[in-house]
């Protein structure tokens, strides 16, 4: 036992050694502990609810609590900061729900490091890492710490250079991210020969989009994939837009017989009732495919989309799908350009449109047929309610062009490029424009006039292309300098974006007389981010002027430095302009 000496040392004695009381004792003992308190280093952020509840003493249980809550937080902020630095040194900002690393040419080393930033980033609903085909082949590296990310809804893996191994890799990650609704694996043609087996039975029920756009998909795969959609009650897109080998015919038996892999795909469509969106552009479809597509569409209530497009043996065989088409009572949209449509695909096309009510888009263009139907294709559409009826490379004639004028009024979209006949004839189609309705005007290579452009001006000056987005007047190199000028005077362009002035790659011409108006009327433009003069030369002077006054406004500039004057001046001035508006001819 200590001495009482000792113990009034410690207790702190005044007056020499008088013996205090026990209540003496006890309240220094307590007015030290507070002064002790009173000199602990104060929090960064005190609260008065803090205060007001009291700071529990280190050996508290309180203060373990809090402790640990405060190293996890910091730990947090650690983590956090190191997702910052990452996304910071491949050019990105860090979003805590959206992670965005399309076209960073990342390397198997980030993607590593990519995974173990995951577990910092909870709340993480998107992640694309596209565009990335480094990547290829070791994505196990991603999907190994996939549990981390659970609440990802969006994943996309376009153009990775996928192969069998990362998609079985990816198929045993799913099951850690419950709520996946779109899952895109577009343009990774090691997704095709069979890989596919490896998500078959994995890809989780909420699925809504499923994107498949050139993965060298065959008719085996086709099979797999009629299993996977039989499993998505919820299915809304489906598109294996370009896998050519799709419905070629797959010999399973051993006997030469047909496998069918595509009427497995077709029959398991009718599953998916809740299918809004089917696109098999590109995918060598014959009437025979539309045969066992037209039996699934009956129980597809909810398609509203449907792209056939660019499957030229459909041709003599659109009738077999038409007969199905009548149950699409929903379908907004339907897709056959460059189909190869004959007289008779057109004729049976025209039976059913009364039945699409609900149609908004129809897209037959590049089937040089369709110029002699448009007659009567307009007197088969809803015209009020039509948006979109792309007519460019449809051998229009005189006939045709003034049956068009009829629907122009309700039209967002008009294109009818590469058609000769509008040539001097634009004021038909012009004149049937309402204010403020027309988004996108294209007229590529149709021979216009100057006297096209002044009826074009005048249009502008009325106010009926307010609204215009997109001018297309590319490949008309018939028009005079007053036409051009006429037009670029005329103001009444005050939403345009997109301009495309730019002649045939194998002709060059000067702008020198009306580029003054287009300067003139560049302050009237403010919505401009792209204008394109390919073809047209201009002096050094006046191309530094143009050069400066649209680098200003970030406006890209497209034009062809190998026929043009202001090579020399603005090569070195704009160089972003330059690298990114090469001649894509």
């Amino acid at each position: 036992m200590e001495s009482a000496d000792g113990q009034r040392g410690r207790d702190g004695s005044s007056g020499g050694g008088q013996k205090r009381s026990p209540l003496e004792v006890i309240m220094n003992q307590i007015l030290r502990k507070r002064t002790a308190s009173d000199r602990k280093p104060l929090p960064r952020f005190p609260s008065r609810g803090w205060e007001r509840a009291g700071i529990p003493e280190d050996g508290e249980p309180e203060g373990r609590e809090e402790r640990r809550a405060s190293s996890a937080e910091s730990e947090r902020d650690v983590g956090w900061g190191r997702v910052c630095v990452f996304l910071q040194r491949l050019g990105k900002k860090a979003d805590s729900r959206s992670l965005s690393l399309a076209h960073c040419d990342l390397t198997a080393t980030d993607l590593l490091e990519l995974a173990t930033l995951l577990q910092f980033l909870p709340r993480l609903e998107e992640m694309d890492v596209s565009w990335n085909e480094l990547i290829g082949g070791c994505l196990r590296a991603l999907t190994s710490h996939l549990q981390h990310a659970g609440g990802i809804r969006t994943l996309r893996l376009c153009s990775c250079r996928l192969n069998a191994d990362d998609i079985t890799a990816l198929g045993e990650a799913l099951g850690c991210v419950p709520l996946l609704e779109i899952l895109d694996l577009s343009w990774n043609g090691g997704v095709g020969g069979g890989a596919l087996q490896g998500l078959l039975g994995k890809l989780p029920p909420p699925l809504r989009e499923l994107h498949l756009v050139a993965c060298q998909l065959t008719a085996a795969d086709a099979a797999a994939l009629g299993g996977m959609v039989s499993d998505l009650s919820t299915l809304c897109v489906l598109d294996v837009s370009c896998n050519p080998q799709l419905t070629q015919e797959v010999d399973t038996s051993g006997d030469g017989g047909d496998g069918g892999g595509f009427r497995e795909l077709a029959a398991a469509l009718s599953h998916a009732s809740s299918l809004s969106t089917l696109r098999l552009q590109a995918c060598g479809l014959t009437a025979d495919c539309l045969d066992a597509l037209g039996g699934s569409l009956r129980c597809l209530p909810s398609l509203r989309e449907l792209d056939l497009s660019c499957n030229k043996s459909l041709a003599g065989g659109l009738s077999r799908l038409t007969l199905h088409l009548s149950h699409l009572t929903h379908l907004e949209s339907l897709d056959l350009h460059l189909c190869c449509l004959t007289l008779a695909d057109l004729e049976a096309l025209i039976q059913v449109l009364p039945s699409l009510t609900a149609l908004t888009e129809l897209d037959v263009s590049s089937n040089k047929e369709a110029g002699a139907a448009v007659g009567s294709l307009v007197s088969a559409l809803p015209l009020t309610q039509m948006r979109r009826l792309p007519l460019n490379s449809c051998s229009l004639n005189h006939e045709s062009l003034t049956a068009l004028a009829l629907v122009v009024p309700y039209l967002r979209s008009l294109d009818v490029s590469w058609c000769k006949v509008v040539g001097g004839r634009l004021s038909l189609l012009l004149d049937s424009l309402q204010p403020s309705v027309i988004l996108e005007l294209r007229l590529s290579s149709c021979d216009l006039t100057t006297d096209d452009l002044r009826h074009l001006a005048a249009a502008c000056r009325r106010g009926s292309l307010s609204s215009l987005r997109v001018l297309d007047l590319s490949y008309n190199g018939s028009v005079g300098d007053e036409g051009w000028s006429a037009l670029l005077a005329a103001g009444g362009l005050s939403s345009l974006e997109d301009v495309d002035l730019s002649l045939r790659p194998s002709t060059s011409a000067p702008c020198s007389a009306w580029l003054p108006a287009l300067l003139s009327a560049l302050p009237r433009l403010p919505a401009l981010t792209r204008l394109a003069v390919r073809r047209w030369s201009v002096g050094s002077q006046d191309g530094r002027q143009l050069n400066h006054r649209l680098r200003k406004r970030s406006v890209l500039l497209e034009w062809d430095p190998d026929c043009t004057d202001m090579t020399s001046s603005c090569k070195m001035t704009n160089q972003e302009s330059l690298e990114e508006s090469q001649p894509e001819e």
